[in-house]
This record gives C-alpha cells, sequence and structure tokens, in this order.
C-alpha cells in the first residue's frame, strides 16, 4: 500500500531509531504526536479524521518495524499513545478515539502484512496507559480499546480468539503501569470482547476461552495472582454469553472452565 506523509514519517523515523538502537516506543511517541497534531489542527471535523491519520501512521511505524524485522508491538505502541495524546491536544478524547485508534492499529498493521497480534497488544497497551492523562476513567477507556479490537478483526479478517488473547494481554499491562485495578480491566474485556463475538457469529466459546488464556498471561507480566485472573475472565465471559443465550452461555462454561495454560479455572459464586 501507499503511504501518506504522515505514515511516511512514522516510518522514516521508526527506522532510523531501530537501526540505531534507540527507543522505539519513545520516538514513535514524540514523531507521531507532532506529526498528527498538525494534521488534526487543519481537519473541520477531528474526529472524523482520527481513524485514517491513525491507520496511515501505524502502517508506517509497523512497516518499517517489520521489514527491518523487530519491534512491531513497541513500535505500534508507541504510535498509538502519540495519536491519542494529539487528539488530546486538540480536543476532547473519547473512549470513541480510543476505539478508532486501535482499530487503525490492526487495520494498519495488516495492510504491511505485520503481525496483527502483536500489533493488538501494543496498541492496547499504549492506549490504556494515556488514560489518566487524557481525564478518562479507566472503564471508559477498556471499553473503548476491546471494542475497537473486535471492529479491526471484523474489518482485517483476523482471528478474533487470537485478537482477544492479546487484547487482554495488552489491557492488563497498560492498567499496571498506571496503577489502576488489574481486575477491572479483565471483567470488562472479557465481558465487551465476548459480546463481540455473538454480535459477529464468531466462534464464541473460542473466543471466550482465549479471554482467560490472556488473562492468565497478563496476570503473570503484572505480579497479580493467575487464579483470581483466570476466574474473573471466565465468570464475565459467561455473564456475557448469557446475554447471547443460554445454549452459548453453557458452551461457555465448558470452554473456560477446568485447567486452561496450566492454571485450574473456577466460576466465581454469586454473591
Amino acid at each position: 500500500m501507499a503511504l501518506g506523509r504522515i505514515g511516511k514519517e512514522v516510518g522514516e523515523a521508526i527506522s532510523g531509531v531501530i537501526k540505531g538502537a534507540g527507543d522505539i516506543v519513545g520516538t514513535t511517541v514524540e514523531v507521531s504526536t507532532k506529526t498528527i497534531v498538525g494534521a488534526l489542527k487543519g481537519a473541520k471535523d477531528v474526529g472524523a479524521e482520527v481513524f485514517g491519520i491513525a491507520t496511515d501512521a501505524v502502517a508506517g511505524a509497523a512497516g518499517a518495524a517489520t521489514q527491518l524485522g523487530t519491534g512491531v508491538g513497541r513500535a505500534v505502541r508507541g504510535t498509538v499513545v502519540g495519536v491519542i495524546r494529539a487528539v488530546g491536544q486538540v480536543t476532547t478524547v473519547t473512549a470513541g478515539v480510543l476505539s478508532d485508534t486501535v482499530r487503525a492499529a490492526i487495520k494498519g498493521t495488516s495492510q504491511v502484512g505485520g503481525d496483527v497480534n502483536r500489533a493488538v497488544r501494543g496498541a492496547a497497551e499504549g492506549a490504556i496507559t494515556t488514560t489518566k492523562e487524557v481525564g478518562m476513567t479507566l472503564e471508559e477507556g477498556v471499553k473503548g480499546v476491546a471494542d475497537g479490537a473486535v471492529k479491526g478483526a471484523q474489518e482485517t479478517g483476523s482471528d478474533l480468539a487470537a485478537i482477544a488473547k492479546n487484547t487482554m494481554e495488552g489491557a492488563i499491562t497498560g492498567t499496571k503501569e498506571i496503577g489502576d485495578d488489574v481486575m477491572i480491566t479483565i471483567n470488562l474485556v472479557s465481558q465487551a470482547i465476548v459480546r463481540g463475538a455473538g454480535q459477529l457469529g464468531a466462534d464464541v466459546p473460542s473466543v471466550a476461552k482465549s479471554t482467560v488464556e490472556g488473562a492468565i498471561e497478563g496476570a503473570k507480566e503484572a505480579g497479580v495472582v493467575l487464579e483470581e485472573a483466570a476466574s474473573t475472565a471466565a465468570t464475565s465471559a459467561v455473564e456475557a454469553a448469557k446475554e447471547i443465550s443460554s445454549d452459548t452461555a453453557e458452551t461457555v462454561t465448558k470452554a473456560v472452565t477446568g485447567t486452561i495454560a496450566g492454571i485450574k479455572v473456577t466460576l466465581k459464586k454469586d454473591k
């Protein structure tokens, strides 16, 4: 695909820092923010421009990282943070902005043949770390990220189960980084992605199980109790599945309980 001006500038910056063994995340944040602020200040409708601009920026970053064989997740994380900070300098950042940015991260990476799973992990992580500085609640941010992940997977034909796992991992890491409640994130990501899977007619039990796997992996890095993280993800997945149908809830329950990734997973009892 042909990159636009923003994509080229971000891609060139990434190429330079990778070759020089520099700070990929820091450079992409700086370049993306500066470049995108300029583009958005001239836009009549900032909200309508975010998706296209973010897609181009991520395509440039992911393309450069992929070509040089390193750092796709870090490059995408930095670009996503840059996009969100740029929007925050021009207008109010909403859950919709986060959704569009994560969605753009998947699309932009897919367009250049990059690893969309690494990309969405980096995108989710980066987006969550910006929530406090742009005045959003964790709940708003997490819902936006999960919504964008589902939409991005749908638009690119990506494996929603793999996207779910990596979104969960990234969201947990981002939440831990800003010192917020990891269990809230696990609960909301699991519910939102399972609901999204139902709306898309995807394999809901497989997607639900992947959210539990992502919760376990994310919990390992965040230093939280693995069984608690897994149980929270599983219980939330089943609650969301009940909104789809009783049959779906039954199959999801079977999928998310038992031993998963070496952890015995049980559902939380109603209080």
